[in-house]
C-alpha cells in the first residue's frame, strides 16, 4: 500500500472554521479510511481559495483531512457484478466484476459523500462551484453514477469517456451521494479541480486535489 507523507496545513480562517464546527484538523499522515461516511469531495472556500478536503464522519469528534494525506480504500466485499442492458455498459461487460462504493450506505464499506455544506449562500454566482475530474491513473477506469431509469445517463464522472464534460456543480448547503466504481482492482490516482465564481463576478480557482483509491 502506498505509504503518504505529508502533513496536513489549514490556513488560519479554515482552522477557526474547523475549531467552531467542532471538528479536528487530523496531521497523522499515511491514513486509510475503509469504512463508514466520508465526504471524499468536501468543498470550502476560506475567503480567497477553493478548497477540497476529506471529511470523515465516522470518526467522533468528525475529522479533516487533505486529499494527500489519507487513502480511501474499497474493500474487496465492494465487489459488483455488472448487470445485463446498455445502461450498465459503462461499467464493463454484464456478468463481470467490478468494485463500488454504493450509493446507498452498506455496512462494513467506504459510503463516500459529496459536500458543499461549508459554501455560505450569497458568495457565489448561483450558489455553485465546479468540480472536475480532471485525470485518472490506475489499472481501470472510475465511474461516479447515481441511481435511476438508466444508471448510465445519470453519470458526474467517467474517466473512460472522452465524450463526457467529468464535471458537476456542488451547490451551497448540498451533501449528496452516488456510486463510485472502479473497473479494475489495484490503486488509482484522480485529480479533481474546483472552481467558481463569486457573485461579484471574480474567478476563483482551479484549485487541484489528487486522491488515491485502493481498490480490492
Amino acid at each position: 500500500m502506498r505509504t503518504l507523507t505529508r502533513s496536513l496545513t489549514v490556513a488560519g480562517a479554515v482552522a477557526a472554521a474547523l475549531s467552531l464546527g467542532g471538528l479536528t484538523a487530523a496531521h497523522a499522515a499515511g491514513t486509510t479510511l475503509s469504512q463508514g461516511h466520508v465526504d471524499a469531495l468536501d468543498v470550502e472556500y476560506d475567503g480567497t481559495a477553493l478548497q477540497l478536503h476529506v471529511h470523515d464522519h465516522s470518526a467522533a469528534p468528525a475529522v479533516e483531512y487533505a486529499p494527500a494525506d489519507v487513502v480511501l480504500r474499497a474493500l474487496p466485499a465492494s465487489a459488483y457484478t455488472v448487470p445485463s442492458g446498455t445502461c450498465y455498459s459503462h461499467l464493463g461487460t454484464a456478468g463481470s466484476t467490478v468494485y463500488r462504493l454504493p450509493q446507498v450506505e452498506a455496512a462494513g464499506l467506504l459510503w463516500p459523500g459529496i459536500s458543499g455544506e461549508h459554501l455560505a449562500a450569497g458568495v457565489f454566482q448561483g450558489d455553485k462551484v465546479k468540480v472536475k475530474l480532471a485525470s485518472v491513473s490506475g489499472p481501470g477506469k472510475i465511474t461516479v453514477y447515481k441511481n435511476g431509469l438508466c444508471p448510465k445517463s445519470n453519470r458526474s464522472y467517467d474517466s473512460g469517456d472522452a465524450t463526457l464534460a467529468n464535471t458537476r456543480d456542488v451547490a451551497a448547503g448540498e451533501h449528496d451521494h452516488a456510486n463510485w466504481a472502479f473497473t479494475k482492482a489495484g490503486t488509482y490516482t484522480a485529480t479533481f479541480q474546483v472552481s467558481g465564481t463569486l457573485a461579484n463576478g471574480t474567478q476563483v480557482g482551479p484549485a487541484s486535489a489528487t486522491y488515491t483509491f485502493q481498490v480490492g
